[in-house]
């Protein structure tokens, strides 16, 4: 018996955290942000893991949403997510900032997991009904889908990076991920660049024909194009013009001395980011005297993340030495210049932090996106604050306007860093309205409406949207496509 969903949500993880036993309150990150507003509108689904391995939970409704909990096993989540998820295909596309393992075993437990997920959206969705699959956890469930409901119109979108071919090769199960990708009618990335390795990957792994976005497969056409995620730019603008925000971004800068210039940085710990490079950049500032410890404090946010993952646990040592260095070189009594928090923080503490910060440091090595940066200039209704940004996160490509840096190039960081200090009020001001101009026009509410007009004008037929809602696409074989060459 066919589902009665008409539109389906299928990521690795359920929107929700448990509170208590029967308990559930809507999980913070911009997956959520960007997708539960468009699934509760459209009366939806979700298909998910809830959180909690070797436990069995039949589907229940939250905030508007019907969700479909998909069961995991404790082997399973050490296998497939830990495993093969976060340290073979997460460290793969992003450029092998980290060496990738390859383990037969973490494979077949991410096969069996993503044909679970698979019959689960089969059982939910009705009869022709959008499916909507997120992310590199689950790149097998489109064609597991597909062969399960040909009925139905898949979408999937990428929200990590898709390395070149040169990289992707290394991977022994190649030809399953891009075949199993290609069970969907629509392959959204961030990056135009994503778009053009994936579809020369087709060619040249599978010997698929192309015109432009359309892969040729049998008898169906796959569309491929670049979606850049975005925030919700007007909740984010209100939420920092509330007086108990403005209040304690005040609060904020007392608490940490009153410095002339407050540095911000808000990631996941993780190896991509870039922590350790912009900490050393800010390091060697105050040791050869450009800034003086009073002048600036350096307020760095590492969210938890995958601490049962060995590279993350080295990681966090390793920044945590480097913060206890700094700071003891540095510091003087009762004032340290970096102030480390390993720990998560709620929207409104955020809100107050962005607003509090005059300079923000996004670097990462590799990033798809990288919201921090976007949620950055939404709270900036002031104007003022400046963005310092690596010029290999997805944001690049729209946020022009700021400081961009090579996070390699620990000289140039120093110095992008520096001059983002001391800009004048006007070009400030300057910047970040044109800044402030993109984001609010490029909002999730614009990314999610493009993706699925293009989805569902997508299919067999081969029919085309416009070229808004179809994403934007490099040739394939250009040179100058950003993510094709490797080098970023």
């Amino acid at each position: 018996m066919l589902g009665r969903s008409a539109f389906v949500i299928v990521a690795n993880r359920l929107p929700v955290d448990r509170v208590g036993e029967d308990m559930w309150r809507r999980s913070p990150g911009g997956l959520v942000t960007a997708i539960a507003p468009v699934l509760q509108r459209r009366e939806g689904a979700w298909v998910g893991w809830h959180g909690a391995p070797d436990e069995i939970l039949e589907p229940f409704e939250h905030d508007g949403m019907q969700l479909v909990p998909v069961p995991l096993s404790e082997s399973e989540v050490e296998l497939y997510y830990e495993g093969f998820s976060n340290a073979t295909l997460w460290p793969l596309y992003h450029d092998v900032v980290a060496t990738p393992a390859y383990s037969r075993v973490t494979w077949e437990a991410y096969r069996t997991v993503n044909e679970r997920f698979a019959e689960a959206a089969a059982e939910e969705a009705a009869e022709n009904a959008v499916v909507w699959i997120q992310d590199y956890q689950l790149q097998l469930v489109p064609a597991m889908l597909r062969k399960l409901r040909p009925d139905l119109r898949i979408g999937f979108f990428l929200h990590i990076p898709f390395p070149p071919v040169e990289l992707f090769s290394q991977l022994p199960w190649r030809r399953e991920i891009v075949e199993g990708l290609l069970g969907a009618d629509m392959v959204g990335f961030q990056r135009p660049g994503g778009a053009s390795n994936f579809i020369r990957l087709c060619r040249r792994l599978l010997g698929l024909q192309h015109h432009k976005h359309e892969i040729h497969v049998e008898d169906r056409v796959v569309r491929a194009g670049a979606f850049p995620i975005s925030v919700d730019f007007g909740e984010l603008d209100s939420l920092v013009r509330e007086p108990h925000i403005i209040s304690r971004a005040r609060e904020i800068r007392a608490e940490l001395g009153d410095p002339e210039c407050l540095l911000l940085g808000v990631d996941r710990l993780d190896y991509t980011k870039g922590i350790g490079q912009r900490l050393k950049a800010f390091g060697e500032l105050l040791s050869e005297g450009a800034v003086k410890p009073g002048e600036a404090a350096f307020v760095q946010i590492a969210t938890p993340s995958r601490e049962r993952v060995e590279e993350y646990m080295r990681l966090r040592d390793s920044i945590e030495l480097q913060v206890g260095r700094i700071n003891g070189e540095q510091g003087e009594l009762g004032q340290q210049p970096v102030q480390y928090m390993h720990q998560s923080y709620g929207r409104d503490e955020l809100a107050a932090l962005y607003l509090a910060a005059d300079v923000m440091v996004v670097t990462p090595l590799r990033d798809g996106m990288n919201l921090v940066a976007k949620e950055y200039i939404a709270c900036r209704n002031d104007l003022r604050g400046a963005l310092v940004l690596s010029e290999f996160a997805g944001a690049a490509d729209e946020l022009r306007q700021a400081f961009m840096v090579n996070p390699y190039d620990v000289d140039g960081l120093k110095r992008a860093m520096l001059t983002a200090m001391r800009a004048t009020p006007h070009d400030l001001s300057r910047r970040m309205r044109s800044l402030r101009r993109r984001v609010s026009t490029y909002d999730v509410d614009r990314w999610a409406k493009e993706f699925l007009t293009s989805l569902e004008s997508s299919g067999s037929s081969g029919a085309q949207g416009s070229p808004e809602s179809q994403g934007s696409l490099e040739s394939p074989d250009s040179p100058e496509s950003p993510e094709s060459s490797g080098a970023s």
